[in-house]
């Protein structure tokens, strides 16, 4: 897929800069994408958890494997739709195996295993730039009309 394409997705994710975790999309094709984002020590979160030793909220590493695996996947898929709709997140089933501290880069990958009647689902891993696997799972979301 063209840079500019990629850029383009990215740039209308329905969050704002302080909510938005994919700084870009480095593939994305009917199968698959892989994108990446760096957890900058200066993110809002950090002041609050893990006082002096902060890491980052599985919460927001769900989010960031949501925005890359299902959001930008799942408008890509439905492009033919756009403007029309939005896709959200359902569900997920996701382990942990290592944590993240600010300043690191993460690599998220998914695969579709389905995109059917207006859900997604996909198999989906995030490693850290030293190729260490943080979390992996599957997670789903479905198109909803705005």
């Amino acid at each position: 897929m063209l840079l500019n394409s990629l850029e383009k997705i990215v740039a209308n994710l329905p969050y704002g800069d302080g909510f938005k975790f994919v700084d870009q999309l480095l593939e994305l094709d009917e199968e698959s994408v892989i994108g990446i984002y760096r957890f900058r020590e200066s993110e809002y979160f950090y002041k609050h958890h893990f006082i002096n030793n902060p890491i980052t909220p599985g919460v927001i590493l769900i989010e960031c494997m949501a925005q890359i695996g299902l959001a930008c996947l799942g408008n890509y898929l439905m492009r033919e739709k756009e403007g029309k709709s939005q896709f959200v997140f359902t569900e997920n089933h996701i382990n942990f195996l290592n944590t993240v501290v600010p300043e690191t880069t993460v690599i998220v990958s998914a695969k579709k295993e389905y995109f059917r009647f207006g859900k997604l689902k996909v198999v989906v891993q995030m490693m850290d730039e030293y190729e260490n696997k943080i979390a992996e799972g599957w997670m789903s979301g479905m198109i909803v009309n705005e």
